[in-house]
């Protein structure tokens, strides 16, 4: 007998912090926090109001933010609809990820490195999920 499927995540999982950094010829540097909030439906991703002008101040060219945001709910995205691949009881993903802080690097900044540390976060998000098993 299977056992009903719940939507991820069934309760708000606040401040899921992630410091994806690599250091070689081509380095990664991402730092981003996360919450992940239960939604009606499907996938929703925004950036939390004040985020996007404190990490233009520290960050130049502030112009680059946008592509690594995306690239944070591109990464997110893909690993949440990846869980049926993993058998991960997922029954369906109904998510709004708010993201409340960003942290870039000059020398190491790019949209992979923010999509590998969306990919984390969502990954982190699943495994504290208590009611998900294998």
């Amino acid at each position: 007998m299977t056992s009903a499927r719940s939507p991820f995540p069934s309760r708000p999982l606040r401040g899921v912090h992630v410091l994806h950094r690599r250091i070689n010829c081509a380095p990664h540097f991402a730092e981003i926090t996360v919450d992940f909030e239960p939604a009606e439906a499907g996938f929703a991703f925004e950036v939390a109001g004040g985020v996007a002008e404190a990490a233009g101040a520290a960050y130049e060219p502030a112009e680059d933010l946008p592509r690594f945001f995306a690239a944070v709910a591109s990464g997110m995205e893909e690993r949440l609809r990846s869980t049926a691949q993993d058998h991960i009881r997922v029954g369906a993903v109904a998510t709004r990820a708010v993201l409340r802080h960003v942290r870039a690097d000059a020398f190491g900044s790019h949209e992979l490195a923010f999509r590998i540390a969306g990919f984390l976060a969502a990954t982190k998000a699943l495994e504290l999920e208590p009611d998900l098993e294998p």
